[in-house]
């Protein structure tokens, strides 16, 4: 489990493809602190292990599922990411509970300066836009977030420039994909309600071209 609240931006260094996923090594600092065999990172938002920790890097094994939900099928050595070790207890919550599991890609439509922060907007698919409400939280890409405006297609948030510092969003231009994971508690509530009979069922997921095309499968 972990707050969204970015501990440092990392860097791909070595990126090996394989058959059933691929392995990653990641440039970090902060990271490797205390970090042990086993433990669970987010990586802009990505949930994974630990597998092999070295002086100034670790290494985390990716499956093809992984690959193909998120936006790591596009990451390249070289590349920036936001990394935040697993949450303790008995610490402050700086952001809201994130679990690391991204169920969905976005797409930054516009970026607006705004003042000494920047106003950016993502296209965002149906399966999360239904969990999401004005002022309400939003990981994007690891980073816990409030949204300012949620239309039927797009939210938009806020970028303070400290965040806009030390995590990858500051460096985000249209175009550019994120790894999206709405709030748990609105799932649990709707799960809640269908099960009351109080709320039709989520509709069933189309597989056609576009769901595929959005995945990275075409």
């Amino acid at each position: 489990m972990f707050s969204g609240i970015v501990e440092e931006m990392g860097v791909i260094k070595t990126l090996d493809r394989n058959l059933t996923g691929a392995r990653l090594s990641i440039f970090a600092e902060t990271t490797l602190e205390d970090l042990k065999l086993g433990a669970s990172v987010s990586v802009s938002g990505v949930c994974v292990t630990a597998a092999d920790i070295h002086d100034r890097d670790f290494v985390v094994d990716v499956s093809s599922e992984t690959l193909n939900v998120t936006n790591f099928g596009g990451l390249a050595v070289g590349a920036a990411v936001n990394l935040e070790r697993a949450m303790k207890l008995n610490e402050r919550i700086g952001g809201h509970l994130v679990s690391g599991h991204v169920e969905g890609i976005g797409i930054l439509r516009d970026r607006q300066p705004d003042g000494d922060s920047i106003i950016l907007t993502f296209e965002v698919p149906e399966s999360i836009l239904r969990y999401c409400i004005q002022k309400g939280s939003l990981t994007i890409d690891g980073v816990s977030l409030t949204l300012n405006h949620v239309t039927e297609k797009s939210v938009s948030v806020t970028i303070i420039p400290h965040t806009a510092k030390v995590t990858t969003l500051g460096l985000k231009q249209p175009g550019d994909s994120v790894n999206l994971e709405p709030d748990l508690i609105g799932k649990y509530v709707e799960r809640l309600m269908q099960n009351a009979g109080q709320l039709a069922p989520k509709p069933a997921i189309v597989i056609d071209q576009e769901y595929l095309k959005k995945r990275g499968l075409l």
